[in-house]
């Protein structure tokens, strides 16, 4: 009506008409048009708004969820590096009223280790080259307080150096190997570490003799087991279910761990942040 009223000479090319001649003109003719074209406009800006809304609210969700986990894997990582500490100077203990000299070095390459921990901060994933070097240091720990009792190997596929792997996955298996299962050997311990592809999956195992799974079950009340779990949390975390996690008996008093994993490699392979971590 306001249209109408400030353009008395529309329509064009049209005998004079009065107002209300004017505003049922339009109204026929433009009308219907318009407020079909006026509330398609609506609801597609409406549309638009909500669907943005509803991104932010999704991209806000998932940053949270990313958080969460970083948390709580910052968590078990807190929790693991205690563990390891503690065992391994009970390790020690073990040994200042038998073997002062091998005691002193353990002591020596704990800190080696500590450093390597302390090195890698709060990098998550690091090159397999890397974790292997962590465990030969503390297999040489091992070594040295259980000395001629046990045999080491350990063998990795050339292709896999670059492969990255969640950082001290493979030393909490080592030590549970140890502590359930070698342990109780006096000789003829057997150690096996392995990392193997199978197309676009990497495999991590750890084969020891000594005790079966059966014998003498670990009691979580006593502190023992913590390993196994942090592990099997942080994979969860990492991988969800595109990893697999089994312990089994391959033999009469043999026990093997497996961990399959996306086969993932790092993108800067000659660039390491602390020669501990990439």
């Amino acid at each position: 009506m306001i249209w109408v009223a400030c353009f008395p000479r529309l329509p064009l090319n049209r005998p004079h008409m009065t107002y209300w001649h004017r505003l049922a003109f339009h109204l026929d003719a433009e009308f219907v048009d318009n407020l079909v074209i006026f509330w398609c406009a609506f609801v597609l800006f409406r549309g638009i708004g909500y669907y943005q809304k509803f991104r932010e609210k999704e991209a806000a969700a998932a940053q949270l969820s990313v958080e969460l986990a970083q948390a709580q894997i910052a968590a078990l990582r807190m929790q693991l590096n205690p563990h390891f500490l503690f065992n391994t100077m009970n390790s020690i203990s073990s040994l200042m009223r038998t073997d002062i000299a091998a005691a002193d070095t353990m002591l020596e390459q704990l800190g080696s280790l500590l450093r390597i921990t302390l090195e890698r901060g709060e990098v998550q994933f690091i090159r397999l080259n890397d974790e292997m070097e962590f465990v030969e240091m503390y297999l040489a720990m091992q070594e040295r307080r259980f000395t001629g009792r046990v045999h080491q190997q350990l063998w990795v596929h050339p292709e896999l150096h670059d492969a990255l792997v969640p950082a001290m996955i493979l030393q909490p298996l080592i030590e549970n190997a140890y502590t359930h299962g070698l342990s109780r050997l006096d000789s003829n311990g057997l150690l096996h570490i392995e990392a193997t592809r199978k197309d676009s999956r990497l495999t991590l195992s750890v084969l020891n003799n000594g005790a079966g799974l059966n014998s003498n079950p670990p009691k979580a009340s006593d502190g023992q087991g913590v390993g196994l779990a942090n592990i099997r949390s942080r994979l969860q975390l990492h991988y969800g279910d595109q990893h697999t996690f089994c312990i089994r008996e391959v033999a009469r008093d043999q026990v093997e761990v497996t961990i399959t994993l996306p086969l993932q490699f790092s993108s800067s392979p000659a660039e390491t942040l602390t020669r501990f971590g990439a």
